[in-house]
């Protein structure tokens, strides 16, 4: 049994997660402090790949990073690798579909937080960094955490998006949903269902790492 649409797949999905770890705190900082209006604007745009078929943010990458457009050529022609049909290429699909899920989840928590423990750290002198990394981020924690184990899991298992800008090459771009899909339309059922069974089991070990925390966090 080749392994590497796991380890694909857990690659993907840390290097996307750890990059909508920081975007989305940073997106969800940004609106929380801005007025209704364009709150209501900013909000509605970053939260738009959660609605929109995972196969039109496909498609919508592709008109963007495709060797022919205008990222894609510059990209090709500076550094001569594509950014499409490679195992990279899925990192772009997973970001973009997984980013609503650390935002949403990020600026729930900003907006929950209180605003006076800000005002008594500067009555005390200290810097907005300092505030930010040592009194906002560790309030908002709970929130954070599982925004971010959340988007992780969802990165583990997107498809949609990823088979439109990476394909499927086996030992190159195959992921683990890419994978199931390609063993069930060549009725290789018993492997598909062992992939399936692994995609399962690493999702229940994820959910239950959000409800520990979550039972410890109530306690």
């Amino acid at each position: 049994m080749d392994l590497y649409p796991l380890y694909n797949s857990i690659r993907i999905a840390l290097i996307s997660t750890g990059i909508i770890f920081v975007l989305g705190i940073a997106a969800a900082c940004l609106v929380v402090k801005l007025p209704r209006v364009l709150k209501g604007i900013l909000d509605c745009i970053f939260t738009l790949p959660l609605v929109l078929p995972p196969t039109v943010v496909g498609y919508l990458l592709l008109r963007v990073l495709g060797p022919k457009r205008p990222a894609g050529a510059w990209f090709l022609r500076i550094f001569d690798a594509k950014l499409t049909m490679t195992w990279y290429s899925a990192i772009f699909a997973t970001s973009v579909v997984i980013f609503p899920l650390m935002y949403r989840t990020a600026r729930g928590a900003f907006e929950a937080y209180d605003e006076n423990l800000t005002l008594a750290g500067q009555t005390l002198g200290l810097g907005r960094p300092y505030i930010f990394f040592r009194i906002t981020l560790p309030c908002c924690r709970a929130g954070i955490i599982a925004g971010t184990v959340l988007a992780f899991a969802r990165a583990l298992g997107e498809y949609g998006a990823t088979t439109m800008i990476a394909g499927y090459t086996p030992g190159r771009t195959a992921t683990i949903s890419t994978t199931v899909y390609q063993l069930w339309r060549t009725d290789n059922d018993a492997l598909a269902l062992r992939w399936v069974l692994i995609n399962i089991a690493i999702s229940a070990v994820v959910l239950l790492a959000i409800n520990i925390f979550e039972r410890k966090k109530s306690r």
